[in-house]
């Protein structure tokens, strides 16, 4: 399904040439839950960012579905991040003026759908992930690992190829942690969504199938997790 080779990400040039990935390259099949570790400055969100064309590679290739995004013009990366990329941020990225249906099916509205269809979408999104029942909630009015719940919701309603999330606990306790993961696992073993997501949080293995470990801007490590 996604497919990486030899990309590579430099910031700056000469003597300051950053090398945020230094040649990459790695498959994720379709129905995969995939972690992506490594110290800060590794390269992991750097890889994650460039995975859901939030970022440009500098040189190298990366295909989804056979189709080359890395090549693509950037009205057409823009649609397919917009119609086919769900993306959970690390700070929920909620708007704070908006319900939880609200928040979630604004994508929806701008692909062009009727506000009564994406409500719809919306309540079964959200629905999936726990929350249906606080669905005139506003973000002020929820908990952390709620919000973050709302994310997911937003990312999975337009039903993506993939979704991608950035340090998705990290603002969370262990609690709330605990119910976003089982989100995101139950996600992944119902409804075969494919996840990518970094972590730096060695419990948060259990949860996924693979392990990707980068160090200093190279994958040094791709381990399939037994037991899970």
């Amino acid at each position: 399904m996604i497919k990486v080779k030899n990309l590579k990400r430099y910031y700056g040039s000469g003597s300051t040439t950053v090398k945020a990935l230094n040649g990459v390259s790695f498959e994720i099949n379709k129905g995969e839950f995939v972690a992506i570790m490594g110290a800060s400055g590794s390269g992991k969100t750097t890889i994650l960012r460039i995975l859901a064309l939030l970022d440009d590679a500098t040189s190298g290739e990366y295909t989804i579905r056979g189709l080359k995004v890395s090549s693509l013009p950037e009205a057409e990366r823009s649609y397919y991040r917009l119609t086919q990329v769900g993306y959970v941020f690390q700070d929920y990225a909620l708007i704070n003026e908006m319900t939880a249906a609200e928040n979630v099916y604004i994508l929806s509205m701008m692909e062009g759908k009727s506000k009564k269809e994406s409500y719809k979408v919306a309540l079964e999104a959200l629905e999936k992930v726990g929350l249906k029942d606080k669905h005139d909630r506003i973000p002020d009015e929820l908990s952390g690992g709620e919000k973050q719940r709302v994310a997911i919701a937003r990312a999975i309603a337009k039903k993506p190829d993939i979704m991608f999330a950035d340090e998705p606990c990290a603002n969370l306790d262990t609690r709330n942690s605990e119910q976003v993961l089982d989100v995101f696992k139950d996600l992944n073993d119902n409804y075969g969504q494919t996840i990518v997501m970094v972590t730096h949080e060695p419990w948060h293995v259990k949860y996924v199938d693979r392990v990707i470990t980068f160090k200093d801007g190279v994958m040094v490590g791709d381990e399939w997790v037994e037991d899970r």
